[in-house]
C-alpha cells in the first residue's frame, strides 16, 4: 500500500488550500481514513477520519474549517482547508487503516506534506 499526498504549499492566512492523497489499489472505499498533522516540536494530531461507512470525525478545534471527503473511483481521499491561520502550519500526513478482520488492522501512513500559513 502506498500513499502519495499533495496539494500542500505555502497560503496567506484566511486562504485555502486542498490536500490530496492517492492510494495505490482500491482501498479508499474499504478503509478508514485520516488525516494528521503534526507542527514543529509538536506531536502528531489528529485532523480528520472518514470511515469505511462514510462517517467523518475532526477535531474539535477544526470543526467547520476543514472539510474530508474521498473519490472511490480516482482512490483519493482529500482535506479541504479554509480559513487557515498561521497556527495550521504542520505537515500534513494521510493514513489508510485498512481492517484485515473485526479486530485486527494495519496503518499506512504516506510521505506528508508541507503548508505553511503566512503572510
Amino acid at each position: 500500500v502506498q500513499l502519495q499526498a499533495s496539494g500542500g504549499g505555502l497560503v496567506q492566512p484566511g486562504g485555502s488550500l486542498r490536500l490530496s492523497c492517492a492510494a495505490s489499489g482500491s482501498i479508499v472505499s474499504s478503509s478508514d481514513m485520516g488525516w494528521y498533522r503534526q507542527a514543529p516540536g509538536k506531536q502528531r494530531e489528529l485532523v480528520a477520519i472518514i470511515t469505511r461507512g462514510g462517517s467523518t470525525n475532526y477535531a474539535d478545534s477544526l470543526k467547520g474549517q476543514f472539510t474530508i471527503s474521498r473519490d472511490n473511483a480516482k482512490n483519493t481521499v482529500y482535506l479541504q482547508m479554509n480559513r487557515l491561520k498561521p497556527e495550521d502550519t504542520a505537515v500534513y500526513f494521510c493514513r489508510a487503516r485498512i481492517w484485515r478482520s473485526m479486530s485486527y488492522y494495519e496503518d499506512y501512513w504516506g510521505q506528508g506534506t508541507q503548508v505553511t500559513v503566512s503572510s
